[in-house]
């Protein structure tokens, strides 16, 4: 098998692995909260990273992977990033609409190519754009409801896709520049982004529900809920990572949507969740996105490969 082969079989693998987890994450949780009322998710975002952490320090035991330590400076200010990047996106939607905070998930990936043009002279085909235009046309029928506005909502909302598009670039960059695989970023930064959360987290958790974490009532089932959500939330943080360094934040942002289709029709047949056409609509527009990206992505991806070897050839004579 070539090496060409096994990157896209790898990268194939990292996809399924983050929408299968990302899915169940998403179904524990709607469990959890909805069904339980332990309304704490910044809270229990810090919860998943110590535990994602204790399971990769066994992993370290185990030598399943190699611990490679790196600028310092730099995974501290990337996990803390990482850190306040969730409580912002769980502030935005705890100050906004539903409908005004899917509109600023949707922005996200518009925010990334802009970032990544200015700062990174990263190009965009023009069938790349229009692909992406089309999965969020689609995603936005499919979810943006309301869109009620405020001045405070409309500030968080601004400052959480900002920090998110600037942590995802980050997760790409920092694999790429000190050459280090996702597991050892994700192992070296998760201390930092919990410890964030950590501090922030009963704050914002408390502000937002008028609850204190701490003095909820944990039955049996609230707690199996959580434990299980912790091992799920392993696997979320890996291939969240390992995704971003094969493919790229735009990338990872396209298969974001893909999760959420996913996650409104497993709602509707599985918990019969109220659907209606514009979001049966809304999905198939997306859909037909989502196939169009990973065409014209899959094709350039392979054109400039074909191109860099083609540049070297002189340079082996």
């Amino acid at each position: 098998m070539s090496e060409n082969q096994k990157f896209q079989l790898g990268t194939i693998g990292a996809l399924s692995l983050s929408v299968v987890s990302s899915v169940s994450i998403v179904i524990c949780n709607k469990a959890l909260i909805s069904t339980l009322g332990f309304n704490f998710a910044t809270t229990l975002t810090s919860w998943h990273l110590l535990v994602t952490f204790c399971s990769l320090h066994v992993a370290l035991w185990m030598k399943s992977f190699e611990h490679k330590p790196f600028d310092a400076r730099a995974v501290m200010g990337f996990g803390i990033l990482n850190g306040i990047s969730i409580g912002l996106l769980n502030l935005n939607l705890g100050f906004n609409s539903v409908g005004f905070y899917q509109m600023t998930k949707l922005a996200i990936i518009p925010c990334t190519v802009l970032l990544e043009t200015l700062f990174f002279r990263k190009k965009f085909s023009r069938n790349i754009q229009l692909s992406l235009a089309i999965l969020l046309l689609g995603v936005g029928i499919a979810t943006v409801t309301d869109l009620q506005l405020n001045v405070l909502g409309s500030i968080l909302s601004l400052l959480a896709v900002f920090t998110t598009c600037v942590a995802q670039i980050m997760t790409n960059t920092i694999q790429k520049k000190f050459k280090v695989s996702s597991t050892q970023l994700l192992y070296q930064s998760c201390p930092y982004q919990a410890i964030t959360l950590f501090i922030i987290g009963p704050f914002l958790d408390g502000l937002l529900t008028n609850q204190n974490v701490f003095a909820f009532k944990y039955t049996p089932q609230v707690l199996f809920f959580i434990v299980l959500s912790c091992l799920i939330s392993v696997s979320v943080n890996f291939s969240t990572f390992l995704v971003i360094g094969k493919t790229s934040p735009v990338t990872y942002q396209v298969l974001g949507h893909l999760k959420t289709c996913l996650v409104l029709a497993f709602g509707y047949v599985l918990l019969h969740d109220p659907f209606s056409w514009h979001n049966i609509l809304g999905i198939l527009i997306a859909v037909v996105g989502m196939v169009l990206y990973s065409y014209y992505f899959t094709v350039e991806s392979q054109q400039q490969k074909t191109s860099e070897v083609s540049a070297q050839l002189p340079q082996v004579k």
